[in-house]
């Protein structure tokens, strides 16, 4: 069985990329393979990326408060590939009252600064567990 695999990207301006650095550290150390775009990435660019390194799992990290414009894009351009099994999850500064929000558009569980790391692993295993490798 091949190793679950996670693109981790930034989107947008936000600049400030050490979260998703050490998000994507740990993700590794867990045992997944761990494909970081680096910053400034268009939604575009990440949904092309997720296909074409074949990931289970998108995770975007966001602090410049642009979630409710990146996250139903990136829905919307995997609905428009017809791309229907891949979590799109993430994390950052994000309003509970967001986070729901986004989650009635399909968006997978956000994860605020200072989530346990070990609650992170579990949630993309237990859903690649469910939706993936079945």
């Amino acid at each position: 069985m091949r190793p679950i695999r996670v693109l981790i990207a930034k989107v947008g301006l936000d600049g400030h990329d050490r979260g998703a650095k050490v998000i994507a550290s740990f993700l590794r150390d867990a045992g997944m393979e761990v494909i970081y775009t680096g910053l400034r990435q268009t939604p575009e660019m990440v949904v092309n990326a997720a296909i074409q390194e074949d990931v289970d799992v998108i995770g975007i990290s966001i602090l410049s408060g642009a979630h409710n414009t990146v996250f139903p894009k990136i829905m919307e351009l995997l609905k428009q590939q017809q791309v229907t099994d891949i979590l799109v999850t993430g994390g950052g500064i994000i309003p509970d009252t967001d986070m729901q929000q986004l989650q009635t558009l399909g968006v997978g569980k956000l994860f605020a600064p200072g989530t346990d790391t070990q609650h992170i692993i579990d949630y993309i295993t237990q859903w690649v567990a469910q939706y993936r490798m079945v």
